[in-house]
């Protein structure tokens, strides 16, 4: 899982703002990503938990999901994110 703050351009090259939102209040569920997922965090705060490993990101974050990747999410501020799959 990749975290990092992206720069204005960098959104702008990806077209972010085009993507679906997707929104999910505080809470602890299990995820498995079929695909590749590139997220933009426009609200909120999560923490992922994968292998032994956990990343914490929100607002202003840009996190990439590896397909195949099997996580437990959990929202600790709600959340709202523009998401891209593949």
């Amino acid at each position: 899982v990749e975290v990092r703050k992206p720069s204005e351009r960098e959104l702008s090259d990806l077209k972010v703002s085009s993507w679906p939102i997707w929104t999910k209040e505080k809470s602890k569920f299990d995820w498995h990503y079929d695909d590749k997922e590139t997220c933009y965090i426009l609200e909120g705060e999560a923490i992922v938990r994968y292998q032994g490993k956990e990343v914490r990101f929100g607002k202003g974050d840009l996190v990439i999901f590896p397909k195949g990747l099997s996580c437990e999410w959990e929202i600790v501020k709600d959340i709202k994110k523009h998401y891209k799959f593949g």
